[in-house]
């Protein structure tokens, strides 16, 4: 079996991931990584990745090796939040910007395990609540791009497994059940302690699920501010007041009065209106904002209240100090996790890979999420023109900024390109460029 060649910058990437798994998967686990950029294949299972990268007596091996990446996602995970960390994508934020939440991913078949019965966030035309298969509670990096507005960059998942469906595990994976709660304050201690030596502010951005207790103490414990959406019904309070004078003992935490979100958004005074950047795009929103206390938070919390087209909607910052506009953007960013995760599976495919063994599951995902995110980092500073090929469709002269598709397609015409303009030196050339058209006339087929 043969390589294909990537860019210089990438292919440093992928050593920095293989080098963390058992030295004899190191090769076959950068074939694989290849083959996952390189396949056109409608259904992206493991078998297509490795056609695309030449392995065929070998796949045993690269099962292994896929196996070996979920067993070593947490030190990958680490390699590549610090690829993320030195690149050029957040060489100028002054703060950094998580966002959390989690992702089902639909499975067939007998004897998957992990899998079990999940509610399904995108039921469709169908209607259908509930799938079967896995739910991957991820972590991503949160950057700015000048031009193509917020992206998330998956850093980091956990699997969750239903405490019911923990005696299908076999006994020798080892399996420890943890909710999703406890998975969510895992990855919070593990991205703060990366991070610390980065010395910017860190700030998360939750889903409404994750704005519990335990998930906002995680962040207080590692100075993190958390952005997240607060129940309409949410128990609030008022701020405390003032500590009589000549009374003893601690200033009291919360106030006496309970706020009523209801009544704040319904009373026509104190709305106000701010410019801000919300998807992309600069809009005008109309809001309240003012301070609270809640036992969640422990304290003190500053509340937004945001009118919308068909109603209102509730945010909360641990930061009393933030303002409305910096909760807000961090709110829209939160939803370019959602994105990401239609792109990894649209794109990338992730969860076709009908893999039984649970780490094989947790290794694919992972492979996934990371092509998306090294795809990122290497097309970060290219300009449009270059990411963009219309040839075909001279018709399609839309001004728009490049999909994540249309990157990834970038990357494989330069990776191509490279691989051809090498097999022209030499004085073996004539054999090289008739090794290369074999193998682009079976990754074309």
């Amino acid at each position: 079996m043969s390589s294909w060649k990537m860019p210089a910058d990438l292919s440093t990437w992928i050593s920095g991931l293989t080098n963390l798994i058992d030295r004899r998967l190191r090769g076959v686990l950068a074939l694989v990584f290849c083959g996952l950029l390189l396949t056109r294949e409608r259904r992206r299972t493991c078998t297509t990745w490795f056609r695309a990268s030449g392995i065929d007596r070998e796949f045993r091996s690269g099962y292994r090796a896929i196996g070996a990446t979920g067993r070593n996602a947490k030190a990958m995970g680490t390699s590549i939040l610090f690829d993320i960390a030195n690149s050029p994508a957040t060489a100028k934020s002054e703060r950094i910007k998580l966002t959390l939440d989690d992702t089902p991913s639909q499975r067939y078949g007998p004897c998957v395990e992990g899998a079990g019965l999940h509610h399904n966030p995108t039921p469709g035309p169908s209607n259908q609540p509930f799938l079967y298969g896995h739910v991957f509670v991820t972590l991503a990096w949160a950057v700015e791009h000048p031009d193509w507005g917020t992206i998330s960059l998956p850093v980091r998942s956990e699997l969750y497994v239903r405490r019911k469906d923990m005696p299908k595990i076999p006994p020798e994976r080892k399996w420890e059940f943890r909710t999703k709660t406890e998975q969510a304050v895992g990855l919070i201690g593990w991205a703060t302690k990366m991070l610390s030596h980065k010395g910017k502010p860190i700030w998360l951005a939750v889903d409404g699920g994750y704005a519990n207790r335990d998930v906002i103490q995680a962040a207080k414990r590692g100075s993190v501010t958390l952005v997240g959406r607060l129940r309409k019904d949410a128990a609030l309070r008022s701020m405390p007041g003032a500590q009589p004078a000549g009374k003893r003992g601690r200033k009291p935490k919360y106030g006496k009065e309970v706020v009523s979100l209801a009544k704040r958004a319904g009373h026509r005074e104190g709305w106000q209106q701010d410019e801000m950047v919300l998807y992309g795009a600069k809009v005008m929103k109309t809001y309240k904002t003012f301070l609270a206390t809640w036992r969640p938070a422990g304290g003190e919390i500053r509340v937004v209240v945001v009118k919308e087209d068909n109603g209102w909607l509730a945010f909360f910052c641990t930061d009393p100090n933030a303002t409305a506009v910096e909760i807000l953007e961090m709110v829209a960013d939160r939803n370019s996790l959602e994105q990401t995760f239609k792109d990894v599976k649209e794109i990338w495919g992730a969860g076709q890979q009908q893999v039984r063994n649970l780490h094989a599951a947790i290794g694919a995902w992972h492979l996934n999420l990371w092509a998306y995110t090294l795809v990122e980092l290497w097309a970060w500073d290219k300009p449009a023109d270059e990411l963009v090929y219309r040839g075909c469709s001279p018709w399609d002269r839309e001004p728009r900024r490049p999909s994540h598709a249309d990157r990834r397609k970038a990357l494989l015409r330069q990776a191509l390109q490279e691989e051809f303009l090498e097999a022209q030196d030499g004085p073996d050339a004539e054999q090289k460029l008739l090794d290369f058209a074999e193998r682009l006339m079976l990754l074309a087929v």
